[in-house]
């Protein structure tokens, strides 16, 4: 092994620790968090709810404007999942959050995959395309919603 090797398997962990470390000190306290992860979904409801809007036939379809919602809420779907750790329980999360982290980081990546794909619908222009998506953004966010957050 080079030095240059050694080096790089030295410095990824620090990395890594380095990265989670300032991932939790971001929030002081628990309701930081809570407040954070609750802000950036309604944020991202919002636009979703822009694009539900044109998908129901309750506004004009406008392409660009349902890119840039959809471009909106495929990027805001990154957001709230670093505000889950441990010791930010409460809100409207459910415990099974934290008892059950496999399925809820499942679900979490299941909407961040759909919404990935309603932004490529929707660059696309195609209606169909971006109806179709949007069903399976709802769906997504509909299962977490019944698994993990209170009602």
């Amino acid at each position: 092994m080079n030095f240059r090797q050694l080096g790089i398997k030295i410095a990824l962990p620090v990395l890594l620790v380095t990265a989670t470390g300032a991932a939790l000190a971001q929030f002081q306290k628990p309701e930081d968090a809570i407040k954070y992860r609750q802000s950036a979904l309604t944020v991202m409801a919002n636009h979703f709810g822009r694009i539900g809007a044109v998908v129901k036939g309750e506004a004009p379809y406008n392409k660009d404007d349902v890119a840039k919602n959809a471009a909106l809420v495929a990027t805001l779907s990154t957001l709230p999942w670093q505000a889950f750790g441990p010791g930010t329980e409460g809100g409207k999360a459910l415990p099974e959050i934290w008892s059950d982290n496999a399925k809820f980081k499942s679900a979490a990546d299941k909407l961040q995959v759909a919404t990935a794909d309603l932004n490529s619908a929707a660059q696309s222009g195609n209606l169909d395309n971006v109806k179709k998506a949007f069903g399976a953004v709802g769906q997504a966010c509909k299962a977490c919603h019944d698994d993990f957050r209170k009602k």
